[in-house]
């Protein structure tokens, strides 16, 4: 799947998710920019390379992180977005914005295509739009998923994803590499910076940001910012009363207000952006077990791939007791009428249970011995799906060799 492409999508403190029970579906949404360099830093890249000189640091954390986030998170959907090369609207309305950064290092060059690869290979769409950055297109994604009742789960190493945060919409923050994030909900950005989400913009517009290459205003720090928003309400209010700022830091934010002004449009992330898929769109889907398998050959990650596999369900279960599958994922809300085309009473069935590292069913394949086959994701699944497959295991009138 190529980066943007919809039409072969269907319709339809780090610690595990703390609503893991929670009935809602749950949105896994990546920074893949933020999380690859992050990656790339954090892993020496002298240790990372493969015998024709490629070097693997980034690519190797990032899918050591996905594998943790998919097991720990249990997500029904998932995406990851990128940065485009070339203008956006906020290079536009400040030329200077991130100019600062170094240009990229030599040994990373060539990792991205191959992150996306491996995300396509996973089944993971990669999404791009051209003039946005990917903090855009997660923060649309967010805000429609959260609309809809899903529990959005947004892994980046990028404070400004803070303002997201609500009831509905949780930020995982990179705090050391890609091995160790800190969970923000709406209680601990309060916790932490004495701010609502919705504040944060407006006390990061005072902060400015170095890496962004937005200026802050001497003299004046996290704890003075925050104290200002916490005062004012907000942004507008304290550039309408600025004149009632006392002292020499007040003296600083006068000289310095249209920088701060801009600072707050740049800062402020765009969640209307047009995009190629709906949340219910990215439900997860089959990966391709071959291609990963070559893929992962050819980075000579073989204990990533053991790790991979015990996390993931087979998208292809392997023959088993002389049953074949010959068929593919079932899709979610269609069980009954598969069970109904394939499930003939006499026939003889194969049944192989895959589980997560924490031995929770994850995937149910059923075989034939006529060659029939397809497989359901279990976390996919709807309750119509769970009743539908739950009495057809039941019936005592059809044959079924179980396995794993």
């Amino acid at each position: 799947m190529t980066p943007g492409n919809a039409d072969q999508r269907p319709s339809a403190d780090s610690t595990p998710n703390a609503d893991s029970a929670d009935a809602r579906p749950t949105l896994l949404l990546l920074d893949g920019h933020s999380l690859a360099f992050r990656a790339f830093f954090a892993l020496p890249a002298a240790n990372f390379k493969t015998v024709t000189g490629q070097t693997t640091n980034a690519i190797y954390g990032f899918t050591a992180m996905l594998i943790n986030l998919l097991r720990d998170e249990q997500p029904t959907h998932v995406a990851a977005a990128f940065d485009v090369k070339g203008k956006t609207f906020r290079t536009e309305a400040y030329p200077e914005y991130k100019a600062n950064r170094m240009s990229t290092p030599e040994e990373f060059r060539g990792q991205f295509e191959i992150i996306w690869e491996m995300l396509t290979a996973l089944g993971i769409p990669v999404l791009t739009i051209a003039g946005y950055e990917a903090d855009d297109v997660l923060a649309t994604l967010a805000t429609q998923a959260g609309a809809q009742g899903f529990h959005v789960l947004i892994v980046t190493g990028d404070r400004d994803a803070i303002q997201l945060v609500d009831d509905n919409v949780t930020v995982l923050l990179t705090r050391k590499g890609v091995s160790e994030l800190t969970r923000f909900t709406p209680a601990a950005v309060q916790e932490k910076y004495g701010l609502t989400p919705a504040q944060y913009p407006d006390f990061a517009a005072l902060r400015g940001d170095p890496s962004d290459n937005l200026p802050g205003i001497a003299g004046v720090g996290e704890k003075t910012a925050a104290k200002w928003v916490r005062a004012y309400g907000d942004l507008a209010t304290l550039v309408e009363r600025v004149d009632e700022v006392p002292g020499k830091a007040g003296d600083a934010l006068r000289a310095n207000l249209s920088s701060v002004v801009l600072n707050r449009r740049l800062t402020e992330m765009v969640r209307d952006v047009e995009l190629p898929y709906t949340p219910e769109q990215l439900i997860r889907q089959p990966w391709d077990r071959e291609q990963i398998h070559r893929l992962f050959d050819r980075l000579e990650f073989r204990v990533l791939r053991d790790r991979l596999f015990e996390t993931l369900a087979p998208s292809e279960p392997e023959a088993e007791s002389g049953f074949e599958i010959s068929g593919g994922a079932v899709a979610p809300g269609t069980v009954a009428e598969w069970l109904a085309e394939h499930a003939k009473a006499g026939a003889r069935y194969g049944v192989s249970v895959t589980e997560n590292a924490a031995g929770d069913p994850t995937a149910i394949a059923v075989s034939t011995d006529a060659g029939a086959g397809g497989y359901f994701d279990v976390v996919g699944l709807t309750p119509e799906d769970e009743r539908a497959l739950g009495d057809w295991l039941a019936d005592a009138d059809t044959q079924k060799a179980m396995h794993e």
